[in-house]
């Protein structure tokens, strides 16, 4: 059963549950616990002298998630959230709580759509990315592959064949869907 905010306070009658499974609330005295004196959570008695700390400003437009209820007193600000995949990550992060897994995978989703803005910018510039040299491919060919690979207990080499298809499909697509483009442009 997945988990929502709402679930976590519901309340049973603990002597039904102690009727209904054995053992139940054996540790619901404080007395009966071994853990309980570090279970203090008043500041003065885990001696933790402080104030928190001055908040960070700008505030606004940072990324927090639902379960907080306040960004920490500082943060970092060197990467802003930006274009589309800046929209996936805010979104991830307004709709949806980090133990759920929509979370985490709309930050994956925002990752690949700024990997894909930054190779598109890449197209445009005078330096474009070079799939082959940047991959490491030429390397590897010329470091003796085979030995390098086998024999040496590496844990990739069972993915090897994959490579490829990961590393040059999607440039492999591009340029199809590219060329397809150009030839129905030119037909018109």
């Amino acid at each position: 059963m997945p988990y929502v905010a709402s679930d976590h306070r519901k309340k049973f009658d603990p002597e039904a549950l102690r009727q209904r499974i054995p053992g139940w609330g054996v540790d619901s005295d404080p007395a009966d616990r071994p853990s309980f004196p570090k279970e203090r959570t008043e500041p003065e008695d885990l001696g933790a002298h402080w104030d928190l700390p001055e908040l960070q400003q700008p505030r606004e437009g940072r990324e927090r998630s639902v379960e907080h209820e306040m960004l920490t007193p500082v943060f970092g600000t060197a990467q802003p959230l930006h274009g589309v995949s800046g929209m996936i990550r805010r979104f991830a992060y307004d709709r949806y709580s980090e133990g759920r897994t929509a979370h985490w995978l709309l930050l994956v989703v925002g990752d690949r759509a700024d990997a894909i803005g930054a190779h598109l910018k890449s197209l445009a510039t005078l330096h474009p990315d070079n799939p082959v040299t940047e991959t490491g491919v030429l390397a590897e060919a010329g470091s003796h592959p085979i030995s390098s690979r086998y024999g040496v207990g590496r844990a990739d080499w069972k993915h090897t064949w994959l490579d490829p298809i990961i590393v040059a499909g999607p440039w492999v697509l591009a340029g199809v869907m590219a060329v397809r483009t150009i030839v129905k442009i030119a037909r018109r």
